[in-house]
């Protein structure tokens, strides 16, 4: 099942996406859910809309925190000369700095040097805490696109990470929430950025979830050690190599296999 969050009318509503690779009834359409999907069970109002009709917006607005995981990729680290730590290493992003697919990623006046950062988001489905790693699947909502938007310079600046990765619109989700992956299937998938300068596409990431140094249910384990997980919350699992500058008219999709497609454009601050 694909949720998403979606606006129409000026009515902000969930729905579920069906697309014309599903081979079913209602192909590009968004079935309209009652309430909020993570909160109540899944129940359908009956009205269905055509996915041009409607704007995605960020399929989760976190309820209390985004946790991103730093250097979780071998040769992510590598390109900065670091090492990969012993244990997952963390830090937190405001729930102001999410937006959606489509919405622009706005590149602030303080810095000269933005980075791309595409990653999967695990998306937390219940209230949890010091969840053993095989009980991991049991509070997993779902999986989205993420992009750990980086101001470069700040970040070695300031010597630490609050101010460079928590810019408003410095997370993008989305499109929707995948929640029919298992623990095992959102292991190996393959990961991809591109960034579209002046009408040229270039990839600037490619690899699979399976090098993820400390793998999903040991990330969840982890981060519920020491703070309580709430519905909504989510982890970014950390980004490969090939990070790189985004500049203002650029296009950046992170694309991942199963899920879909997060597209931003970079706007200059006014």
């Amino acid at each position: 099942m694909r949720i998403a969050r979606f606006v129409h009318n000026d009515t902000i509503a969930f729905g579920t996406v069906e697309l014309d690779e599903d081979r079913g009834e209602h192909p590009n359409t968004i079935a309209v859910l009652n309430g909020d999907p993570l909160v109540t069970a899944v129940q359908y109002t009956g009205e269905r809309l055509l996915l041009d009709d409607v704007r995605l917006v960020a399929p989760i607005i976190p309820r209390s925190k985004v946790v991103a995981i730093g250097r979780n990729y071998a040769a992510h680290a590598a390109e900065f000369g670091n090492e990969v730590p012993e244990e997952p290493m963390t830090f937190l992003k405001p729930n102001t700095s999410v937006i959606g697919s489509g919405e622009p990623i706005i590149y602030p006046k303080q810095t000269s040097a933005v980075d791309h950062e595409g990653e999967l988001a695990v998306v937390i489905g219940r209230i949890c805490k010091d969840v053993p790693v095989e009980r991991v699947p049991e509070v997993i909502f779902g999986y989205t696109c993420s992009n750990d938007v980086s101001a470069r310079d700040l970040q070695q600046r300031d010597k630490q990470w609050g101010r460079a990765k928590g810019f408003d619109t410095f997370c993008p989700l989305g499109p929707w929430i995948v929640t029919h992956l298992s623990l095992e299937e959102a292991s190996d998938l393959d990961l991809r950025v591109t960034v579209t300068r002046n009408g040229e596409t270039i990839e600037r990431q490619s690899s699979t979830t399976k090098n993820l140094v400390h793998g999903i249910a040991e990330l969840v384990s982890f981060v519920s050690s020491f703070t309580t997980l709430l519905p909504g919350d989510v982890i970014l699992t950390g980004t490969p190599e090939g990070v790189g500058r985004i500049e203002p008219g650029d296009v950046v999709d992170v694309e991942i296999e199963g899920i879909g497609t997060l597209s931003n454009p970079v706007v200059a601050a006014e």
